[in-house]
């Protein structure tokens, strides 16, 4: 059984791609910063299910907390095979409006922590001479978006590793791809206003927001095997929002 971490995977998008892969067969490290009870609830499910997960604490805005949370997944779970870089945060409001902080912990998170825990995953990989490395980025990385200048760098910047990583390790037996959500059913989208819910709908041919299992049945399509020649490619799921 390959171990898959699939970082900010206790709720929302994370925790639908957590639960998809470990029906798939993974052992999944179930990753929270924060909030254990959330974790230790998807991390139950699994089990129940007849899966295998485990809970593990980092704060991966931190290098050394990265470095140290790869250490804890193998551990308990073994080397990860599969590496999920989704967990996220969002600061957002104009740049002319923007803190310094705002956008150094955005970047810090949603960027820099895909750096260093892909860094520290890679070793693990590149001994077993296979590896699946999936950045999840957002169609904001493609077109951008207003209010949104630290989210969106971030989110540009999980492509451009995304190609990088990509290039360096493809003859290793090592995929990197990048995933791009657009608008996700979620209690924010539950929760919008009717006239902003037609606006943003009206940006979107399928007409209709997407489910978080769309998202992961392509995750769970990337860590396998018969993906194993689709590399460096950014993949958007958003019902054509974003047509390239």
């Amino acid at each position: 059984m390959k171990t898959a971490l699939v970082t900010g995977s206790s709720r929302g998008l994370g925790r639908s791609m957590a639960e998809r892969l470990a029906a798939d067969g993974w052992a999944v490290a179930v990753h929270y910063v924060a909030s254990a009870a959330p974790a230790e609830e998807v991390a139950a499910a699994i089990n129940a299910a007849g899966g295998r997960a485990a809970t593990v604490q980092a704060d991966v805005a931190d290098a050394d907390a990265c470095a140290q949370l790869i250490k804890d997944v193998t551990g308990s779970l073994g080397a990860p095979s599969l590496l999920v870089n989704n967990a996220g945060i969002t600061r957002d409001t104009l740049v002319l409006r923007m803190k310094e902080a705002d956008w150094q912990a955005v970047l810090d998170t949603n960027l820099s922590a895909a750096f260093h825990l892909s860094k520290s995953a890679l070793r693990g990989m590149l001994r077993a001479e296979f590896g699946r490395i999936i950045n999840i980025s957002s169609v904001v990385g493609l077109m951008g978006n207003v209010g949104q200048a630290n989210y969106v760098a971030a989110k540009a910047g999980l492509i451009g590793l995304t190609k990088a990583m990509a290039q360096e390790y493809a003859g290793k037996g090592i995929t990197v791809n990048a995933v791009a959500p657009g608008f996700i059913e979620s209690d924010m989208t539950e929760s919008l206003a009717e006239d902003l819910r037609e606006q943003y709908l009206s940006r979107i041919p399928a007409r209709r927001f997407g489910r978080a299992s769309e998202v992961a049945s392509l995750v769970a399509f990337l860590a396998g095997e018969e993906a194993a020649y689709i590399n460096g490619q950014t993949i958007a799921v958003d019902g054509g929002m974003v047509m390239r």
